[in-house]
């Protein structure tokens, strides 16, 4: 599976949220102006993100988006399957059958495959991807250039 721009942009945005407006909602031109991503694609994305209970959107003036939980609660996999699809390497077709090879394939090679990456997207959090985030920005600001 390829993870699509709808994807990658919502994770991308969802970092920046979490790094960098804590409680408070946000624009998302905010967002957009920051991560260079298209505001237009990025209300699209937070649509789907506040249907699935992730964001929240707040009206008026300071209004914007908000996260709908503490970041430490919600997980890469929950951000992506919201905006993806379940994840699976190796989908069957509606009413293929497997023969006894196709079976074993699947079983010992991409079962296996699915069960570590959701594992790992499970353990991975926008909270944990926020203070990574906010460490490399310290980095690349006392980085010197000769």
């Amino acid at each position: 599976m390829k993870i699509s721009t709808k994807g990658r942009y919502g994770l991308r945005a969802l970092v920046d949220m979490a790094a960098n407006s804590g409680e408070e909602a946000v624009s998302l031109t905010l967002i957009a102006k920051r991560q260079n991503l298209s505001l237009n694609y990025l209300e699209q994305v937070f649509g789907i993100l506040r249907k699935a209970g992730i964001v929240a959107s707040v009206k008026g003036a300071g209004g914007g988006y908000r996260l709908a939980k503490d970041a430490a609660g919600i997980t890469v996999k929950e951000i992506l399957e919201a905006l993806e699809g379940e994840f699976s390497i190796a989908g069957t077709a509606k009413g293929e059958t497997e023969d006894a090879v196709g079976q074993a394939i699947r079983t010992l090679v991409w079962d296996e495959i699915d069960r570590r990456v959701n594992e790992l997207l499970k353990e991975k959090t926008l909270a944990g991807l926020a203070k990574e985030y906010r460490i490399k920005q310290e980095q690349s600001v006392h980085m010197y250039y000769l």
